[in-house]
């Protein structure tokens, strides 16, 4: 019902609202976001969105993930990684804060050591949107974290590839959904019904992180978007859809068969063929041809609360931009390599 009468991302509402917050962070940077210029060799980031921390009761998505995110968080602290939250990091739409503090302690206090070596960056989302709008938000953050927080609304990381300058802006991506950009009935219905009712149930509507399907609209208007900007990638997280170089898995399998096709390799086409009935248990209709030709200019890190327990992310360091999953295995989380691209390629493609 909130889908049906609520969810509506709207293509120039979506672009302006990027392209406003694109300018507004290059021209008066500190106030919505910071513009920081970062040496792709030697620094290294990694971006998690949507863990959405509950009240570890039956609608807390994120319990179950809790491990995974927990270990992830210690390897990249101790890698010296700096760390930047993407958004609805916090489910204040479901729970209080209070109840979300006093059961998150392990998760903050990791994230407060990021913090302790200048390497934390948070960035609010639609689910956490009081970070920005609450007058005792700074307060509640320092009370969280010890120390003050700042909340911005984007971030832009900039180096220079080549003789190239190369933007990542990195924003949560509810901007122009109607769902999720200022709706008051998407807030009620989720606090009053669905709340309460995925509590009950035990719901966990986030399908694990290896069954990606097409784009969701959502994913595809910010695609369109960032296939019109000049040597800029762009990172969102929102629609907890893992998209890497502005294809989804199954996107990047289909353009593999259309690529596979195009040069008559049988075999190979074989093999892509059964990878996609197994994995999705569909054949493709069409060999999805128009994938060959997009830009690599838009990415989504996916979430951290997946039902499978699995959580997915997005690095970058070492001249490259990896989507990786953490996942539990044997006893122990393992950091799992999805996707990687060399940057002075994904430069030279943009």
């Amino acid at each position: 019902m909130a889908d049906k009468f609520s969810s509506s991302p709207d293509n120039q509402r979506v672009h302006e609202a990027l392209t406003h917050l694109l300018e507004e962070i290059v021209t008066n940077p500190g106030k919505k976001g910071e513009l920081i210029s970062f040496n792709a060799a030697t620094d290294k980031w990694i971006i998690f969105s949507d863990q959405h921390k509950g009240a570890k009761n039956g609608a807390d998505d994120f319990m179950g993930c809790e491990k995974n995110y927990l270990a992830a968080l210690e390897f990249y602290n101790r890698e010296g990684f700096s760390f930047i939250s993407l958004g609805d990091n916090e489910e204040l739409w479901e729970n209080s804060l209070a109840s979300v503090k006093g059961k998150n302690e392990p998760s903050f206090s990791l994230e407060k050591l990021f913090l302790q070596r200048n390497d934390f960056l948070k960035v609010f989302g639609n689910h956490d949107l009081y970070w920005a709008n609450d007058p005792l938000a700074p307060w509640q953050l320092k009370r969280i974290y010890g120390q003050q927080v700042r909340i911005y609304e984007g971030v832009i990381l900039q180096t220079n590839i080549g003789n190239k300058e190369l933007k990542i802006f990195l924003t949560h991506g509810h901007q122009g959904d109607l769902q999720s950009d200022g709706n008051w009935f998407a807030k009620w219905f989720v606090s009053n019904v669905w709340g309460p009712l995925q509590c009950y149930l035990r719901i966990n509507p986030n399908t694990p992180s290896c069954n990606e399907v097409l784009k969701t609209r959502h994913n595809s208007i910010m695609y369109e978007w960032s296939a019109g900007q000049e040597e800029l990638i762009l990172i969102t997280g929102h629609t907890h859809q893992p998209v890497f170089e502005s294809l989804t898995h199954l996107e990047k399998l289909c353009k593999a068969l259309a690529e596979a096709r195009k040069e008559h390799d049988p075999k190979k086409e074989q093999e892509l063929l059964k990878e996609i009935s197994q994995k999705f248990q569909q054949e493709p209709e069409n060999v999805y041809e128009e994938f060959l030709n997009l830009r690599p200019s838009y990415f989504n890190s996916g979430c951290c609360c997946f039902s499978d327990g699995d959580i997915t992310g997005i690095e970058i360091a070492n001249n490259r931009i990896s989507l990786i999953k953490w996942t539990w295995h044997n006893g122990g989380s393992k950091r799992v390599v999805l996707e990687e691209r060399e940057l002075t390629v994904l430069a030279g493609r943009l």
